[in-house]
């Protein structure tokens, strides 16, 4: 994931539903009376940790408690009384579990934002919520451990510099995406002869560990074990399921039985019980077919809606150069990440590197198992993977927070139209429809301010890739020069 990808999507702690959602720098959203609290101690745990110990007199807690069974009275249906007319004793009872409940919440709210107001904090999570007893006719008390924003100073970005390749192809790439074409739209002809490198083979095999069938070893993975059937290209560059079967398949000919041996690499988590061992997978080859590129003819020029060799040569040219700017913009945005994150340390709230860090293990978890890694293998591989993923979370927070402050410095927002664009992408890389992507947006407030900072991180970025010095450097050769005749 880029450092200035969207972040992880958060959900509420339980220690902030009890307290109510937040506004911007820690502020609470909806209509709360102001107060002054009687008492307020901050205590500084870490330099992004506080903790805040709020005292309310018994006239505060009372008023506040005369509120709520006020409103409770107001909307009371009771048999035998008009609506709101019953007396504040009955629905008392009534509803003292209901009254009890928002009676308590209203207090740990009031305490929580007269507090902010006092102290002045840059709250950016809160950890952990714990009040006394909170009774009508007493003082309460109610603690609140929050993460604030750290202090640190942007770093300077005057002299910010990022490197890129010429976008010029460099000698031989336009043959060699030449030779790719011809070999997309390669005939296969079966061939009466022994197999060659490029050649595919339909062969069966069946493998075995020390004698003992891999059907046993892993009776649902039928792939490794036995196969009647199937095609494995002979020494291919990207290699077939079995690994380093293709590259034992040279000078053999159909009719052929040959027993190969094969050593599963010991990071095999494909399926991890061959991981390490050596195996023997008896082939016999049914059919041999070697590749027969089209030639560089009218024909094929046409299909690529190109008079000639010279005109496919040019649009390749600049399909390349397309490419190559791409690349450079990545590259650049990547680049500018790293800087940042490596021009100023400063201290990270545990929390929010805690919750992207949840975040990166279950992206990273979610891919693998789509690729078919088998659940025991992050079981097996955790301590790392928990290591691995806290250290790109603290990266990715580090970034969030400088480039949070550059945004600002520089007065960078989301507008309608990037809102617009960024709703029109998503819902085309989820396959739905913009509008009603868009609706489950405007009811998920977590995933409308997740939306909102990767715009505004997405512009930051573009907005320092654009200030920088920009240092061209060669092109690194990518491949042979092949002749396309």
């Amino acid at each position: 994931m880029a450092p200035w990808a969207a972040p992880s999507q958060r959900h509420p702690d339980p220690a902030e539903k009890r307290i109510g959602k937040l506004g911007s720098r820690g502020r609470l959203d909806g209509s709360i009376n102001r107060f002054a609290p009687v008492n307020v101690q901050l205590n500084s745990i870490s330099a992004t940790r506080k903790t805040l110990v709020v005292t309310l007199d018994q006239a505060e807690v009372d008023t506040e408690h005369n509120a709520v069974l006020g409103d409770f009275v107001k909307n009371a249906r009771l048999p035998g009384f008009r609506p709101g007319r019953a007396p504040a004793a009955l629905v008392g009872r009534r509803y003292a579990k209901e009254i009890g409940e928002e009676f308590k919440h209203k207090v740990v709210a009031k305490a929580y934002r007269g507090a902010l107001d006092e102290q002045k904090l840059e709250v950016l999570n809160i950890v952990d919520v714990s009040e006394g007893t909170i009774v009508a006719g007493a003082p309460a008390s109610v603690t609140v451990t929050v993460d604030v924003r750290p202090e640190f100073s942007v770093p300077d970005l005057a002299n910010l510099t990022t490197e890129v390749e010429s976008t010029e192809p460099a000698a031989g790439e336009v043959d060699v995406a030449i030779q790719k074409l011809r070999v997309e739209r390669a005939d296969f002809k079966v061939a009466e002869r022994a197999a060659g490198k490029g050649d595919y083979v339909k062969l069966s095999y069946e493998g075995s560990v020390d004698g003992k069938p891999i059907t046993e070893l892993a009776p649902d993975r039928q792939l490794y074990g036995k196969v009647p059937q199937t095609w494995e290209e002979v020494e291919g560059e990207q290699g077939g399921v079995i690994p380093g079967l293709g590259a034992q398949l040279k000078g053999l000919k159909a009719g052929d039985r040959r027993t190969v041996p094969i050593h599963f690499p010991a990071d095999f988590p494909a399926l991890p019980v061959l991981a390490g061992k050596s195996a023997e997978y008896a082939v016999e080859i049914l059919e041999v077919r070697e590749r027969v590129l089209p030639e560089l003819d009218e024909g094929f020029f046409k299909e690529h809606q190109v008079a000639d060799l010279a005109g496919l040569q040019e649009r390749i040219r600049g399909n390349l150069r397309i490419q190559k700017e791409f690349k450079n913009r990545s590259s650049q945005r990547r680049q500018v990440g790293d800087l940042l994150a490596a021009s100023v340390d400063f201290p990270l709230p545990d929390s929010l590197v805690e919750i992207e860090t949840q975040g990166v293990l279950r992206q990273f978890i979610e891919e693998n198992m789509r690729r078919g890694v088998p659940a025991e293998q992050f079981e097996k591989d955790k301590k790392q993977l928990v290591e691995q993923g806290r250290e790109a979370a603290a990266k990715h927070v580090k970034l969030q927070m400088i480039l949070s402050k550059i945004a600002e410095a520089e007065k960078i927002t989301a507008t309608q139209q990037d809102f617009d664009a960024y709703v029109y992408r998503e819902a085309a890389r989820r396959n739905q429809r913009p509008e009603k992507f868009s609706g489950e947006l405007s009811q998920n407030t977590e995933a409308l301010r997740s939306a909102q900072q990767s715009i505004v991180f997405d512009k930051t970025v573009d907005f320092l890739v654009s200030k920088s010095k920009v240092v061209v450097v060669p092109v690194r050769e990518t491949g042979a020069k092949t002749n396309p005749s």
